[in-house]
């Protein structure tokens, strides 16, 4: 089998390259296509992100708190998106809560799938925070009552600082899923590269060449985000604790 790396410079109009492989006055070529493809799967992933960790940090503390009612909301949402399959719920938020919310047809797709994968992702992101804050001793909640902080005041300086210290560990762990499962915003015609591949494939017939660079770049996207992920543990690692246990 011989490689052709050369595809990449090819036009996606179908023309040989003409001695670079960016196009020009216009064209574009396929390396154009994939390095548009590779930002919106960043674009969708930090996005994506940004909204699990919001959510899934209100939601996880949700999950802790002594009423039994913000413990049932907390725990219903975990329990609902993180047991329905992520590819079906982008599909219920492109086809069919548009329908049943008209003033989601004014929004974009990739808004859409963003929440959808935000949300996926949110019920693992509660699921980690809850662990992280019921890991603290107990004393902890009790001297923040103590010293008159109220319970958000004793969450929010107390609790909450040391727990995200703990969990960072699978934090990273989800920050890299949720890289890997944008993919399937090709679903619903987002230009990231899962599509890009599939349809560059069918159009050069080079399969071998196209996965393998779609694959490069989702590793080396995962790799780049286990490795600032692991800066920041190492900056936040509560002392003690540099070892898996408490001393």
């Amino acid at each position: 089998m011989t490689w052709d790396w050369q595809v990449f410079c090819n036009s996606t109009l179908g023309e040989e390259p003409t001695g670079s492989c960016f196009g020009q006055n216009g064209d574009i070529t396929y390396l154009d296509w994939l390095i548009s493809a590779w930002g919106w799967t960043l674009s969708v992933s930090a996005l994506a992100l940004i909204v699990a960790l919001a959510t899934g940090i209100v939601i996880g503390i949700l999950r802790t708190l002594p009423s039994a009612r913000w413990r049932f909301v907390g725990n219903a949402w975990t329990e609902l998106f993180r047991n329905i399959p992520l590819l079906v719920q982008i599909f219920l938020w492109y086809h069919v809560l548009p329908q049943v919310f008209p003033k989601l047809q004014a929004l974009p797709g990739m808004v859409l799938v963003v929440f959808a994968l935000g949300f996926f992702t949110s019920a693992r992101v509660a699921e980690q925070v809850k662990a992280g804050i019921q890991a603290l001793p107990r004393g902890q909640r009790m001297a923040g009552l103590a010293m008159g902080l109220t319970l958000p005041q004793t969450y929010r300086h107390v609790l909450l600082p040391n727990a995200l210290r703990i969990v960072v560990p699978p934090l990273t762990s989800e920050s890299m899923n949720i890289i890997k499962n944008s993919a399937v915003a090709f679903a619903v015609s987002i230009a990231e590269l899962t599509m890009f591949a599939m349809q560059a494939q069918e159009e050069t017939a080079r399969g071998v060449e196209i996965y393998l660079a779609v694959t490069g770049l989702y590793f080396l996207s995962a790799l780049a985000v286990n490795r600032v992920a692991g800066f920041i543990e190492r900056s936040v690692r509560v002392p003690g604790l540099a070892h898996g246990g408490a001393k």
